[in-house]
């Protein structure tokens, strides 16, 4: 008997076609899939399998993925470098202004002199002049505490301190000669030592002592000019003695 004659024959051929159709489908869509993740390159290797569960399809249900020349490799496209920046165009230099007061600008901070003035020289000082004749070997001066030796009126040594008679025993004044001479001379009177003395007025001499105590009329020096006193004067030698 003829297939359409077979009770049931037909439909199950319907259903077996539209079955191989929706597997079909369904094997079309996976391997669309995975040749997608290929492309992306998110599943490397699958390629070949889904190219083989498409050949397995009908012809008619085969897609233009299976044509030759497909199944190779997909080269991706290649990305292109990005273009090198543009060079930054350069900074506008700023103008010169011209000076409107016409009076050239400094180059440098101007510098004054100042001229040098010559101090004014010390004014020279002179030694006092004896106020004694020049036949005077020794000058004294009561009224200036000082003292000198003399040569032919020219001064070979001081002005030197001096302290002289208190009052009472006050010095007195006059011209006089070197009477002697004591290197070690004590006094009879004060019971005092009266070192490097030159006698030339009795007992008035001059000798070493005191230069802030008066005396009893003699010429206290100090124990140099005492003793310069001593080794110049001789006796006979003018004394000179000035108020």
């Amino acid at each position: 008997m003829p297939d359409a004659d077979v009770p049931g024959r037909g439909d199950r051929g319907g259903r077996q076609v539209r079955a191989g159709w929706g597997l079909g489908l369904i094997v079309l869509f996976a391997a669309g899939g995975l040749l997608a993740g290929i492309g992306l390159g998110s599943a490397p290797g699958a390629r070949p399998a889904a190219v083989r569960a498409l050949g397995g399809l009908p012809e008619l249900l085969r897609p233009e993925l299976l044509r030759p020349g497909l199944a190779g490799p997909v080269q991706p496209a290649p990305v292109p470098w990005p273009a090198a920046p543009a060079a930054p165009a350069p900074l506008p230099t700023m103008p010169v202004l011209p000076n409107v007061s016409g009076t050239p600008a400094p180059t440098s901070a101007p510098t004054t002199s100042t001229p040098l003035t010559a101090s004014p020289s010390p004014t020279p000082t002179t030694a006092a002049t004896p106020p004694c004749a020049p036949t005077a070997r020794a000058c004294v001066d009561l009224s200036a505490n000082r003292t000198w030796l003399l040569s032919d009126g020219r001064v070979t040594y001081g002005p030197v301190p001096i302290t002289h008679g208190r009052k009472g025993f006050r010095t007195p004044p006059g011209t006089f000669r070197v009477a002697f001479k004591n290197r070690n001379h004590v006094s009879s009177i004060y019971d005092a030592e009266m070192p490097w003395s030159v006698f030339f007025n009795g007992g008035v001499a001059f000798h070493e002592g005191s230069l802030s105590v008066l005396s009893h009329g003699c010429i206290h020096l100090s124990p140099a000019a005492a003793r310069t006193f001593f080794d110049t004067l001789s006796v006979g030698d003018v004394v000179q003695v000035v108020p």
